[in-house]
């Protein structure tokens, strides 16, 4: 049998496991039962997809693209031992299967992708934690595969369905990382060496060749429901696993969140260069927020983002990969507003249900003049509207927070 059947094979059996561990994890009462780490190992598992339907007025050359997916298919696994000193984590994402032209979503980029998301990796997570310490001052040591500490959230765990356009600006993932973190009071120190290229496809491995030639560490600071981070990252060369760019990045963001209202405000740039040169500079400032009033989410961001412009291949939503990244066409700005409608459906036989609607309006522009790359030719207009609608579905264990591990991790799972 071919490899690839037998990884779907695989991928289905995984997620049939993983409801009836989910289902498994209610007691007689019908409420979920909590974790608890001191009767022994305890394996929490959990799955969640989405069934999205997104419209783009217009997608390219002044055409409206209406397209249906099922996107963002995870399950999810974690291994907790007898006092919580170890924790292993496991996330497969099958957007391989499911999402391989990539998703309509208008300003991102990324791993060969434009105007489209990219599907993420099969082996999203693969995470081992160590535990040390107690009381006010905790260790962790961190090795696998995963989300590099550095910037805010993976957006898949925030209120939009839709990614901002700075997801390659603001977050490092799926690499080989070995980390360690140091939590003091309210102050959590996290630092990591990792590989520095991005996988090329969605059954991309890291290069462990490349391993440690990336480094990050970030900084943050909790008090109650408020939390502030800064980091800092070098990258080398992520989009040329034989040498170009590498990136150096920054980052900055404060977050506030409860059970009813959440909050986002963040900076990031990204230099480009080689050695200590710049030769690019790209910059980001997002907001968001969500208020939760009784079964209804209501949410909104406003984000103002740079990307670069590559020559595209003969698929206007895609560019060549790798792509030449000492010769970009053009420098863009994004100015993007979106709001959100989502509601929480009654439950059935244990399973989560919702549904939602999102509408966002990009305005790109360009930042240099005179540029090859002139957006309101190439879209056919100088405001573009993207309209979604969908529903999720998910069961067991939810990932709440993706990127943090460890001592820095917080309230990063639930039932």
């Amino acid at each position: 049998m071919p490899p690839r059947a037998l990884l779907v094979r695989f991928n289905l059996v995984f997620l049939f496991l993983a409801f009836t561990a989910a289902s498994a994890q209610e007691d007689h009462t019908g409420h979920n039962m909590e974790m608890d780490s001191s009767r022994g190992p305890t394996v929490s598992a959990g799955a969640s997809a989405i069934l999205l339907g997104t419209v783009a007025s217009p997608g390219v050359n002044d055409r409206t693209l209406a397209e249906g997916y099922l996107t963002q298919p995870i399950v999810m696994a974690m291994l907790m031992t007898r006092g919580g000193r170890f924790i292993g984590d496991l996330t497969l994402d099958f957007e391989g299967a499911t999402l391989k032209r990539g998703e309509l979503n208008a300003g991102v980029h990324g791993e060969g992708y434009i105007d489209r998301r990219h599907p993420h990796t099969l082996v999203h997570e693969l995470i081992g934690t160590g535990i040390f310490g107690g009381g006010v001052t905790k260790l962790s040591i961190t090795g696998g595969k995963g989300f590099v500490p550095f910037g805010t959230d993976d957006p898949m765990s925030r209120p939009f369905v839709k990614y901002p356009v700075n997801h390659h600006l603001a977050q490092i993932l799926e690499r080989g990382l070995v980390m360690a973190a140091l939590n003091i009071g309210p102050v959590t120190g996290e630092a990591s060496l990792f590989n520095g290229d991005e996988p090329t496809g969605p059954y991309d491995l890291p290069d462990w060749d490349r391993f440690g030639d990336s480094w990050s560490s970030r900084v943050t600071l909790r008090q109650k429901h408020l939390e502030a981070q800064a980091s800092y990252a070098r990258v080398e060369s992520p989009e040329h696993s034989e040498g170009g760019l590498n990136h150096r990045k920054i980052s900055t963001s404060a977050r506030y969140e409860n059970h009813r209202a959440y909050g986002l405000v963040e900076w990031a740039q990204s230099k480009e260069g080689e050695g200590n040169t710049t030769d690019f500079t790209f910059r980001s400032v997002l907001g968001e927020g969500s208020l939760k009033q009784g079964r209804f989410i209501f949410a909104a961001r406003a984000e103002r983002t740079e990307r670069p412009e590559h020559e595209r291949d003969i698929n206007p939503f895609r560019t060549p990969q790798p792509h030449s990244d000492l010769g970009i066409i053009g420098i863009t700005r994004w100015d993007v507003l979106s709001g959100s409608i989502a509601a929480e459906l009654p439950s059935y036989r244990k399973v989560r249900l919702s549904t939602f609607i999102e509408v966002s309006t990009q305005h790109p522009t360009s930042r240099l003049t005179p540029s090859v790359f002139d957006p309101a030719e190439f879209y056919g207009a100088s405001r573009l509207w993207n309209f979604s609608v969908g529903a999720g579905i998910g069961a067991g264990m939810k990932h709440e927070r993706m990127g943090r591990y460890g001592v820095a991790a917080s309230n990063r799972m639930t039932h």
